[in-house]
């Protein structure tokens, strides 16, 4: 199923920091931002689990504490990492919720923009199912910038924000979401998703 064509509405964002009507895993590996730090920053990511496949209970069960370290060779180096982001776009366009937006989640680790150290304080984190090597899906791009437009309608701190790749934030530490991301695309998106003038 494509989800990004099953979005009748404009996604919207509740007083709480959940999309409404998408799924919502809850991850413990959150805690409130700063004091006076409000997010200005969306932050987007690239992940597989295992490496290069897709779909599966994976990305859930790490960004739940609960990935199984006999289930795959890869999972060993990682099933203790205690890490999330607010949300994943999978390959279909589908949504799935770890943190509330005015919660911090931890996606970013050492990091900076701008000036700024760690990005997790100001930012948000956002998934897409995928690797620096595959191209990302028509899908992806039309729910990613669905997301920011609900973002800047919703937050204020948003609306001129940066958005910007891990790799920007924590260079030579991490490269997604890869030379295949295509940041126009996502730009033609924005327009469309009215999260860009």
């Amino acid at each position: 199923m494509d989800y990004s064509s099953s979005l009748e509405t404009a996604l919207s964002i509740d007083a709480q920091g959940w999309l409404r009507g998408v799924a919502r895993v809850p991850s413990p590996n959150a805690d409130e931002r700063p004091p006076d730090s409000q997010p200005s920053l969306v932050v987007v990511h690239g992940i597989s689990l295992p490496p290069g496949e897709f779909g599966g209970p994976w990305i859930d069960r790490l960004f739940t504490n609960s990935l199984p370290a006999d289930a795959h060779e890869y999972f060993a180096t990682i099933d203790k990492l205690r890490v999330s982001a607010h949300a994943l776009v999978r390959r279909d366009g589908e949504i799935r919720q770890y943190v509330p937006f005015t919660r911090r989640a931890w996606h970013a680790g050492e990091s900076s923009w701008c000036g700024r150290q760690r990005c997790n304080d100001f930012s948000i984190g956002i998934e897409l199912e995928g690797t620096d090597e595959i191209p990302y899906e028509p899908a992806q791009y039309e729910v990613l910038a669905q997301i920011i437009a609900a973002l800047r309608q919703a937050y204020p701190t948003l609306r001129d924000a940066d958005v910007v790749g891990h790799d920007e934030v924590a260079p030579g530490r991490k490269t997604d979401p890869g030379p295949v991301f295509d940041w126009d695309r996502l730009e033609l998106e924005l327009v469309a998703a009215g999260g860009r003038e």
